[in-house]
């Protein structure tokens, strides 16, 4: 398993590289000059040219890009912003308790629904309440995010005027829009998934057996069926988060989050190129770290696969003894012959 740690954590390298020159190359081409936000479309000629070599953005593509990836593997400088002139760090990690509370909440709202819908679509396979469920499930993954939450906020927050719009000065009410708006988005691949991986696991049979030997089927279908169907959601659950994560950015422009994503927006309307650069790699970093986490949490749910990792793990030590042992007898074999 340690191996397999380091190994992934090597991989987030190129992850962390790949991010960056996109971000760097969707900078060279995107319309519109930096220096405008910063010195005013007015400013004279000479007072915007020094401000671009200040910035360095007369340097070449390549030059711009290796600098800024020195510095973050050397001095984790994530870059300065443009118009704050404080360091993108900084920024961001003042921010991202907001979106790591908005990812997190939403996210257990679409387990504690999604779950549930998925067990009771595949126990009830073609009934009413089957198609019922599928039918909320297919709105929560079709519906544009961004149209669901304006809907939201015109009928609960202007119509009924039951909860704030936004989440400034709001309290615990104020979260609860954005909440529901990337949770219940993410309800429909969760309850199917669930669905399925049910309809497969109550086919097999152990559970016959189970139903058999005259238990409840209450405790059949929950300590015997639904811990196997986990796993297909564990791995679910990886793109629930991406999806959460891409939400986010939605969620917190439309209902005025102070998080990660509407400081990522903010900086691409003024061209601050550093704050867009920094946001993205951090919000990389932070999934690359979710998603080992979760490819962790397979081996407690499967036992199989923590044998799986004891036996290849056994099998790579049994290669290196074997080797050891072959140069070794080698090196006796020649000292022998002079």
């Amino acid at each position: 398993m340690g191996r397999y740690i380091i190994r992934r954590l090597l991989w987030m390298i190129p992850v962390i590289l790949g991010v960056l020159l996109i971000v760097f190359a969707l900078s060279a081409i995107a319309p519109g000059d930096p220096v405008d936000s910063i010195v005013g479309y007015d400013a004279p000629e000479e007072v915007r040219e020094a401000k671009r070599q200040e910035l360095g953005l007369n340097d070449p593509f390549i030059l711009r890009y290796g600098r800024y990836v020195i510095g973050v593997f050397t001095k984790g400088d994530f870059g300065t912003s443009y118009t704050t002139k404080q360091p993108v760090l900084g920024e961001i990690l003042s921010r991202f308790p907001n979106t790591l509370k908005l990812t997190f909440f939403a996210v257990l709202v679409a387990l504690i629904i999604g779950i549930p819908l998925g067990v009771i679509a595949a126990v009830k396979q073609y009934s009413a309440i089957d198609n019922a469920t599928m039918v909320f499930a297919l709105f929560g993954v079709s519906v544009p995010q961004f149209w669901f939450a304006l809907m939201m906020m015109y009928i609960f927050s202007i119509k009924l005027n039951w909860l704030p719009p936004i989440t400034a000065n709001s309290g615990a009410a104020g979260w609860v829009l954005p909440v529901a708006m990337i949770g219940i988005a993410n309800v429909g691949m969760i309850a199917r998934t669930t669905r399925s991986s049910m309809l497969e696991v109550i086919r097999q049979d152990y559970i016959r057996t189970a139903r058999a030997k005259g238990q409840k089927e209450g405790k059949v279908i929950f300590k015997h069926a639904l811990r196997n169907s986990l796993i297909p959601v564990v791995a679910t659950l990886g793109n629930t988060l991406a999806s959460s994560l891409g939400g986010s950015v939605v969620a917190e422009s439309i209902f005025a989050v102070n998080g990660v994503g509407l400081y990522m927006l903010n900086s691409i309307d003024n061209r601050n190129w550093p704050s867009v650069a920094g946001g993205l790699l951090f919000l990389a970093i932070v999934f690359s770290f979710v998603m080992l986490f979760i490819d962790i949490l397979y081996t407690v749910i499967d036992p199989r696969l923590k044998d799986e990792f004891n036996a290849k793990n056994k099998m790579a030590a049994n290669k290196r003894a074997a080797k050891k042992k072959a140069r070794e007898a080698a090196r006796s074999a020649k000292a022998q012959e002079v």
